[in-house]
């Protein structure tokens, strides 16, 4: 059992594939995009296998493949399929927007993935398109269904809460109400911009700020009072036994008789620090031990030059270095999608 320096248990790696996104959301990146990092500055399918193996070795039992959008690098079922054999991991999920899954959700169940989460923050055509600088909601809504189809389970739904963005909440708990989809509302998280000084806003002034964020108990205030004017009952707590499978801080809440859930996850007004699981590796292979923080480790070339002993040494260097909280920072040098969401 891996454990860090304030006795947490770190089970939970999440690995960032790919810096690339066929989506330019408003939140994540400037309307240009970020700069792609070239092919050789990307950690290699085997490089990562090697690093996940040696983390499994560690006390590492969950592994989320995120991006970027993580179905857009070639070869990613192959890797899925590997990731199952040579590490021992228990189980393995993928973070996605959702528009490639019809082609290869089928494909990723049949290779040992079952588990997503699609991020989705609206349900209006208008809004999403612009939200997502030209995408389509079809796509993402089709995505959901050829989940369903292939059997994944449990399929959760991200959706980041933004104050600006004129939002359905409610329209999200309906789609609750007749199958077992796993609705999550996000806050919005101060990630990037602080290279450029501008608290997390991009060159053209989008991004977080503090009007946009919304406490999720306004969240759940809102979602309850809309909830029962449309006649849906009252909104009631999920035990954990009941919930949906989870391996991170969401609270869970369900309209009576509904096979989903609705669920809360509060990095700012509620911040789970003490309960935090995870470390994350980035496309660049950049270990880094907090969403919040700047300070990372330098996988990529221990595991060009170095050892399994060296591999191991970094993640215990890792879980040494981690902090105890974010402590409330607003910015980071690096964006979300360069991250991993």
């Amino acid at each position: 059992m891996a454990t860090d320096s304030h006795g947490r248990r770190i089970d939970y790696l999440r690995i960032s594939v790919t810096d690339r996104c066929n989506l330019r959301c408003v939140y994540c990146m400037p309307a240009d995009g970020v700069p792609w990092k070239a092919h050789d500055e990307i950690l290699s399918w085997e490089e990562i296998e090697r690093f996940a193996a040696v983390a499994a070795g560690e006390g590492i039992s969950k592994i989320r493949l995120t991006g970027g959008e993580p179905l857009v690098r070639a070869g990613i079922v192959d890797h899925v399929r590997r990731l199952r054999a040579v590490t021992g991991i228990e189980s393995i999920a993928i973070t996605t927007n959702g528009t490639l899954l019809p082609k290869y959700a089928q494909e990723l169940v049949d290779a040992g993935l079952t588990r997503v989460n699609v991020s989705l923050d609206t349900l209006d055509p208008e809004i999403y398109t612009s939200i997502t600088r030209g995408g389509k909601l079809e796509d993402a809504l089709a995505g959901i269904e050829a989940a369903f189809e292939a059997g994944m389970a449990p399929i959760k739904i991200n959706v980041v809460v933004v104050r600006s963005l004129e939002q359905d909440l409610l329209g999200f708990a309906r789609m609750t109400l007749d199958r077992p989809v796993h609705v999550r509302f996000i806050e919005y998280m101060p990630v990037g911009g602080a290279e450029e000084g501008v608290a997390c806003s991009s060159a053209e002034g989008e991004g977080w700020t503090e009007a946009d964020h919304v406490p999720s108990d306004e969240t759940l205030a809102l979602l309850t009072a809309q909830g029962a004017a449309a006649g849906f009952g009252e909104l009631q707590a999920v035990s954990r036994d009941d919930a949906p499978g989870g391996w991170g801080p969401a609270h869970y809440y369900r309209f009576p008789g509904a096979p989903g859930t609705l669920g809360v996850i509060s990095p700012l007004s509620h911040h789970f620090c003490g309960e935090c699981n995870r470390l994350r590796l980035t496309a660049d292979g950049r270990l880094r031990t907090c969403l919040f923080s700047d300070d990372e480790l330098d996988a990529r070339s221990v595991l060009r030059t170095g050892t399994q002993a060296d591999v191991r040494e970094l993640i215990q260097e890792a879980l040494a270095a981690k902090p105890e909280s974010h402590n409330m920072r607003v910015g980071t040098v690096r964006r979300m999608s360069q991250i991993g969401g």
